[in-house]
């Protein structure tokens, strides 16, 4: 019953910090701290009969107001080039439960993979007073990691990486060298490529740790059957088109994306070939949807969830003085039937 009639009053005027400090009978500042996410100084028992209080009066903390006297505002900046590829989304999941578990909130933008649309989103981003970003988009050229630095605000690039800047990605060379010794393992010595965005390191290194393999066999590839592209599945579909349509076409083709890897098995298909029978088929980065399709795809797994996470455990170091290190996580290959049946 007192509770009920605390509501009830609470309903009839808005309900300030000063409303709770005086039911809970402590002071004001008493009262802040103990609803604040470090309450340090503050006895356990007044920590939860203040928060019990502020629940039931409906009491709520002004996050705006806390970032202006404390000068940080809980948000994490996630840069991403679109949410609608399934690698960045999965990171972004991890990137976000990671931060609400260490008590921040985070601001999702699509950059398109555009200088021009990052730069206004960054800019958007930078004028909400965030306290640090997590960059999943950076290519050779880039300067928003440099602004970022100069400007003292904590950053780190996730799944793709720049020489000299923090960041957690796979070991994107080795992963290509794993496609390429499991496709001169079962014999194939005229394989294809679609490479994706050679401006990118995901594009780049897995590219060149693939072509360094087979030429370390004896078996170098000629540029014409190694194809650029965007990561999406439209892309595949026409990149892996181009390989198919080559005098000699490949054997076997290596996609440095899975979503890419689906676009190319419209490609063997409409070529008048068996994806895994006639054409073996390897992508990357082992999304969900790989082990469903009607032929399973092999592909190079890397651990998108650690990826978020860490690169979150990065930010949260920089925030308290440490200076993290990169990381550099393991990749694996998965074999399905794709590349089962030579």
């Amino acid at each position: 019953m007192k509770d009920e009639s605390i509501a009830q009053r609470a309903r009839v005027r808005p309900v300030t910090l000063a409303t709770v400090a005086r039911h809970a009978q402590v002071h004001v500042s008493t009262a802040s701290r103990a609803l604040s996410d470090n309450p340090a100084g503050i006895g356990a028992d007044t920590v939860r009969r203040v928060r019990e209080l502020a629940a039931v009066l409906g009491y709520r903390r002004d996050v705006g107001a806390a970032g202006l006297r404390t000068g940080s505002s809980r948000l994490i900046g996630v840069l991403v080039p679109r949410l609608t590829d399934l690698v960045l989304a999965n990171i972004y999941e991890s990137i976000d439960a990671a931060a609400g578990a260490a008590g921040y909130g985070t601001v999702v933008a699509n950059t398109l993979d555009d200088p021009d649309h990052r730069r206004v989103r960054l800019d958007a981003m930078l004028s909400r007073r965030i306290d640090g970003v997590v960059i999943g988009d950076s290519h050779i050229g880039d300067t928003a990691a440099h602004e970022l630095r100069a400007r003292g605000v904590p950053y780190v690039l996730v799944m793709r990486k720049l020489e000299g800047h923090l960041s957690v990605t796979t070991d994107d060379y080795r992963g290509g060298q794993l496609a390429a010794e499991h496709l001169l393992e079962l014999g194939h010595h005229r394989v294809g490529v679609i490479a994706g965005d050679q401006l990118a390191s995901t594009g780049r290194e897995r590219t060149l740790g693939f072509r360094r393999a087979f030429e370390s066999a004896g078996y170098p590839l000629p540029d014409s059957y190694v194809v650029e592209s965007a990561f999406s599945t439209p892309s595949g579909l026409l990149a892996g088109s181009e390989l198919m349509r080559l005098p000699d076409p490949p054997t076997a083709i290596f996609a440095v994306h899975d979503l890419l890897a689906l676009g190319a098995m419209g490609a063997i298909r409409d070529a008048g070939k068996r994806v895994g029978e006639d054409v073996g088929l390897i992508g990357y980065n082992d999304l969900d949807l790989a082990a469903t399709l009607p032929v399973p795809l092999t592909s190079v797994r890397s651990d998108l969830g650690a990826m978020g996470s860490l690169s979150v455990e990065a930010l949260l170091g920089q925030f308290r003085g440490e200076t993290p290190s990169s990381v550099l996580l393991p990749p694996e290959l998965v074999v399905r039937a794709t590349t089962q049946h030579r």
